[in-house]
């Protein structure tokens, strides 16, 4: 019998992170770091909206693009927090961000098209490039620079055959971000090269000691933009599954196609109940998120004060919530660390190379967790480390 398995989908590797995450889930003596999951729990004022949706009886699709006042709230939040100005229109509420990743990225590229990938970056975005019939094409970013992009490296990687680019800031796994100064410094390689620009802002409101600088909001890129986002960080809404993405007219539609097919609509109590979180926070200036943030910061200072005491080259990340170590030091690349920590401490972290070939000699530590897990977390890998460098381990 023949091999019913398609060549994309075969040649796709499965998700480095889901394979820790299924490997510690039936142990439940394993402290898990791997998982970027808010520990909070979504605030009352949106599960109670949410309720009420389904008292009320919405439990039918809505639109293709979304609940009207919704996708009107958010034009006026990404405006008013971020000076983004997308209209109403140009907006498609998606089950999720990841959904709005996979339909931009089928709705733009065709047979052979390339797209440059910061390197490292989020582990979906090259698979979902290769399942459209596109090409993923890394560009190395290090830390000596916070794992920003440069012209330099973005002219490196740039072909005739590249069609956009993937902006990923505040960046998974790194904790980089781009500000103003230096997104000025690509708007001329992007326009020069005719590019697009693929933005996945979801980690926008998690950013420290400065405000997030949407890519987005420069008028020379107006119309080359496809912003993406939703709810599942900053809101703690992870298992609502509600995301958006702003596109200029032409993307807009050419994705509302494939999400009409594919997925129809996010699911409307959801998000009535996103909406009740951008209400709520537009009523107490986001003291909500600005509270997660705060606890968010006092954890990235202890992580990353810990990575540095154990000697370990690491990176101070300036948005999102993780950590990104160099373990290079201990001997050990990424997986042979992530691999033996797991059995001899019990501690799970993500090997940086599922985030992309740069990230071999790194992991990837999530620090959306509780101090008190961080705290016993952090001592069993220092522990680890210790017996590594000592030798006691081998």
């Amino acid at each position: 019998m023949r091999n019913f398995v398609s060549r994309r989908a075969a040649g796709i590797k499965p998700s480095g992170i889901r394979k820790f995450f299924d490997m510690c889930a039936n142990r439940k003596d394993v402290i898990s770091l791997g998982v970027g999951e808010p520990d909070f729990i979504t605030p009352w004022e949106i599960r109670e909206e949410g309720i009420n949706a389904i008292k009320r009886g919405y439990t039918q699709y809505t639109s293709n693009s979304g609940l009207t006042e919704l996708r009107s709230e958010i034009s006026e939040y990404l405006f008013s927090r971020f000076n983004v100005d997308f209209a109403p229109e140009n907006i498609v509420i998606t089950v999720g961000a990841s959904e709005a990743i996979d339909i931009t990225l089928r709705a733009v590229i065709d047979e052979g098209d390339e797209i440059l990938v910061p390197d490292p970056s989020y582990v979906s975005y090259c698979s979902c490039i290769s399942l459209a019939g596109g090409k993923p094409v890394s560009v190395s970013c290090s830390g000596d620079n916070g794992f920003k992009l440069t012209p330099e490296s973005l002219e490196k990687a740039v072909t005739d055959k590249t069609k956009a680019i993937i902006f990923p800031y505040p960046n998974n796994p790194t904790g980089g971000i781009m500000e103003k100064e230096y997104i000025e410094k690509i708007i001329p390689f992007i326009i020069k090269h005719d590019l697009l620009v693929i933005s996945d802002e979801i980690y926008a409101e998690l950013t420290y000691g400065k405000k997030h600088c949407s890519i987005a909001s420069f008028e020379e890129l107006k119309d080359r933009v496809v912003l993406i986002s939703g709810f599942s960080k900053s809101f703690a809404m992870t298992g609502w599954r509600v995301g958006y993405v702003c596109a200029p007219s032409p993307i807009k539609s050419a994705l509302l196609k494939i999400h009409q097919y594919a997925l129809i609509c996010a699911p409307i109590f959801s998000q009535y109940a996103a909406l009740a979180g951008l209400k709520d926070g537009k009523a107490n200036n986001f003291e909500t998120v600005s509270a997660m943030r705060a606890e968010y910061d006092q954890r990235r200072k202890f992580m990353h004060k810990s990575f540095t005491d154990m000697g370990l080259n690491c990176f101070e990340p300036k948005g999102a919530f993780y950590i990104f170590p160099s373990v290079e030091s201990t001997g050990l690349t990424g997986e042979e660390f992530a691999k033996q920590l797991l059995e001899e401490e019990k501690v799970a972290v993500v090997p940086g190379d599922a985030f992309g070939e740069f990230g071999k000699y790194y992991v990837r530590c999530s620090y959306a967790y509780s101090m008190k897990n961080l705290a016993v977390a952090v001592e069993k890998i220092a522990e680890f480390v210790n017996k590594l460098k000592s030798g006691k381990n081998k």
